[in-house]
């Protein structure tokens, strides 16, 4: 449905070129743009609401020319410009049918919108796609990929637009909002486009939202998909890399499905699991019982490569003090992170932690 904001819009703009008061009302005679009063006990929006129900498309009365707008063959607007000249009737004319091919263009935005949102959600049967897509001219073999964008705010229409704005060029790719905090991109990608200029346009979005919509915006990716009927596949796999990217990446605007690492094994783990390893690793402790300065020198141990050299000139302690540390835990899981395999346990054990943290915060 076209918006009256973006009516509105429109209406000024062709009020500021061609200089006429130009008002619209509803097809029930209600006001919705330009200056609407009565003359001489006259109401030109009370005479709208019978000049829809006539047979003529245009109409001069007591001064004022009125025009009809259609959707679907239903007159759905009038427009109304006072003036019995040429001018003013050719000015009402390609008024009315602004507004009309805007109506049109807008169905068809909508139409499309839900088609996507269909086929994301796996709500089309497989001939359905095919068909539905070859109405609305949706080439089917084209590479495409799927990026699912979360707001730290909810959802409104600046958002919305600055993402379909950051493209304008390209007519192929579709935006469409999913619920209040997210929206998708699904976009055309050309033949040559590898990981890193995908990555780049979820950069893009990133930024651009940061700075046009004021919005913390995550951009998560999927795989890059060659039939329309496996574009939801790419969707289900952007919304994981969003669920992973928070438990193990949160500090990262951007995750990209096929870069999830071990954090995608992590996260499919059954929570009975989960327990069971942490209970045999932490021998019935906790990762809540490390105090913080442990897992700060343990997190940047792992970031250096298990170098203790690097690690202690990056935290400004002496190397004998980082090996304290070392050994202190070691005493208290039995792990010396020295050891490249005693190392990998207690990575996952960090990682399978925050993960059930996660779980158990939000089910």
């Amino acid at each position: 449905m076209l918006s009256s904001q973006v009516l509105q819009n429109v209406i000024e703009g062709l009020s500021c070129i061609t200089r006429k008061n130009i008002r619209v009302v509803e097809r029930d005679g209600r006001p919705l743009i330009g200056e609407h009063q009565e003359e001489d006990g006259f109401d030109p929006a009370k005479a709208a609401e019978a000049f829809v129900y006539s047979l003529a498309e245009t109409q001069m009365l007591q001064g004022y020319q009125y025009f009809k707008v259609f959707d679907s063959g239903i007159a759905e607007y009038v427009v109304i410009l006072k003036g019995d000249d040429e001018d003013t009737y050719q000015v009402g004319r390609m008024v009315a049918f602004h507004i009309q091919s805007l109506l049109v263009a807008y169905k068809e935005r909508f139409d499309r919108d839900n088609f996507i949102k269909n086929l994301l959600m796996d709500n089309l049967l497989l001939v359905d796609i095919y068909n539905r897509a070859k109405k609305l001219q949706i080439d089917n073999n084209i590479r495409r990929v799927v990026y699912l964008i979360e707001l730290s705010m909810d959802k409104d229409m600046a958002a919305l637009e600055v993402v379909r704005n950051i493209f304008p060029a390209k007519q192929k790719d579709f935006v469409t909002a999913v619920d209040e905090q997210n929206i998708v991109l699904v976009k055309e990608l050309r033949e040559k486009d590898k990981i890193d200029e995908i990555e780049r346009h979820a950069h893009t979005i990133s930024d651009t939202l940061a700075g046009e919509a004021m919005s913390r915006g995550r951009v998560a990716i999927g795989t890059v998909v060659t039939d329309l009927k496996h574009v939801s596949a790419s969707y289900k796999e952007a919304k994981m890399a969003l669920e992973v990217g928070k438990i193990f990446e949160a500090d990262k605007n951007v995750i990209s499905y096929e870069t999830l690492g071990i954090g995608r094994l992590v996260y499919q783990l059954p929570l009975s699991i989960c327990r069971m390893y942490l209970n045999e690793v932490l021998q019935g402790s906790s990762i809540d019982n490390f105090d913080d300065e442990t897992l700060t020198t343990v997190n940047k141990f792992f970031e250096n490569h298990l170098n203790v050299s690097e690690t202690s000139r990056q935290l400004y302690i002496h190397r004998n003090t980082l090996v304290y540390r070392l050994d202190k835990l070691q005493k208290m899981t039995g792990l010396d992170l020295r050891n490249f395999e005693d190392a990998i346990i207690f990575k996952i054990t960090l990682m399978v932690s925050k993960y059930l943290m996660h779980k158990e915060r939000y089910t």
